[in-house]
């Protein structure tokens, strides 16, 4: 069944058909090779948690969708390993990402949002990812490795390249994974030699100190990983939670009222319209049965996190945006050993974030009506948001 470009234009019109006929479809993926796909929220739970599927592309058949392409220098990172690696890389990462931590970033992160809303002015109009939900997370994550200020404006057009490449640009993304390497090589030779309080200083005194717990090969892609999910993920949960609340009007001006429910208000925002249609790809270890549905050892196995996130047996009225429900067990940022390491972070972001331009614009709407949602089998996110802005109502 080839279901991948429904998915993409309607997902969730085109997961609520595919969960109300089975909860295992055979699809092919968007490089045109057979994956199968997960719809119903207990079955994707489940099976998020479940160590028979493999994240290790070693387990994975020939003829099969295997998802991104990276060279190795890039791909031992956290989404293609299993226990004990991924146990022992996470660990060493971790630490920067834990609530406590990332509390302490709490007062930059929100002068970085009023440095932002401060270049929009009191009216006007603006692109907001471009303005405001790209910006953010980039800065935050590029303090936090020490990544330089001149170079944070490359990242939006790698990570575009390999999330949603476009067609009549068949080798952007292979430039950007060159672009990529060559910078992050350069940054981990010039941390090496002139080490800093920074997150990647850290990780290479360990990759030094401690040569048979971090390769070269795993400090490199745990790098691109944490520039490349701790950006991307918070781009798309920022701007797709401000594209909701503005085509909710009356859910926006709830939380004018009432701006202590902000942090509740994030999770359901994340169950609503996360920025992950798609778990990564696994692949099991033997022949399992999801759903009454046999699924061969080694074949390419999609766990759709939007498609649970939506599913009536979980959430009541899923299709309705609710600031007030409890979203508590959603699975925007994963579940189970593979959750998201940056949650706290994008998290609180997303709070800072949306308290800071609701603090600022007393009046906030979309200039437009029809979203530009990039074209992405796996991550759920806007091209550009146009919105208008005041400071005031009798402005």
């Amino acid at each position: 069944m080839d279901l991948a470009d429904d998915l993409i234009t309607d997902p969730y019109g085109g997961y609520e058909v595919l969960r109300s006929t089975s909860p295992v479809h055979r699809i092919q993926g968007p490089d045109g090779q057979p994956a199968w796909i997960v719809t119903r929220y207990e079955d994707v739970r489940a099976w998020l948690a479940d160590p028979r599927l493999s994240l290790d592309k070693k387990h994975a058949r020939e003829g099969n969708y295997h998802g991104l392409q990276l060279p190795p220098a890039l791909d031992a990172n956290l989404l293609n390993m299993d226990p004990p690696d991924h146990t022992r890389l996470r660990r060493l990462v971790g630490k920067a990402f834990t609530p406590g931590r990332v509390e302490q970033l709490r007062a930059s992160i929100r002068a970085t949002a009023d440095r932002l809303l401060d270049v929009l002015g009191e009216e006007g109009s603006a692109d907001l990812i471009a303005a405001y939900a790209a910006p953010l997370p980039i800065t935050v994550i590029c303090e936090l490795l020490g990544v330089p200020g001149e170079r944070r404006g490359d990242f939006r057009g790698w990570t575009q390249a390999l999330i949603a490449p476009d067609p009549n640009e068949p080798t952007a993304a292979k430039e950007a994974v060159v672009a990529m390497l060559q910078f992050f090589g350069h940054l981990v030779a010039h941390k090496r030699q002139s080490p800093e309080d920074d997150l990647l200083s850290d990780l290479i005194a360990v990759r030094d100190a401690e040569d048979d717990r971090l390769s070269e090969d795993e400090l490199m892609s745990l790098v691109f990983l944490i520039l490349f999910a701790g950006f991307e993920n918070t781009v798309q949960l920022i701007g797709n939670a401000v594209w909701a609340l503005v085509q909710h009007p009356e859910q926006l001006a709830a939380l004018r009222k009432d701006p202590s429910k902000i942090p509740a208000a994030v999770e359901e925002l994340s169950r609503y319209e996360g920025p992950a249609l798609l778990a990564i790809r696994r692949f099991p270890v033997e022949d399992i049965t999801i759903g009454g549905v046999t699924v061969p050892a080694g074949e390419t196995v999609l766990l759709s996190l939007s498609s649970a996130n939506r599913d009536p047996n979980r959430f009541i009225d899923p299709d309705r945006l609710d600031i007030e429900r409890d979203a508590g067990g959603h699975l925007a940022l994963g579940h189970g050993i593979h959750y998201c390491l940056g949650a706290p972070l994008a998290r609180t972001e997303t709070e800072i974030a949306l308290r800071a331009l609701l603090e600022r614009f007393t009046h906030l709407e979309a200039d437009g009506d029809a979203p530009n949602w990039r074209r992405s089998l796996r991550a759920r996110g806007l091209k550009e948001l146009p919105v208008r802005y005041r400071a005031c109502l009798s402005a």
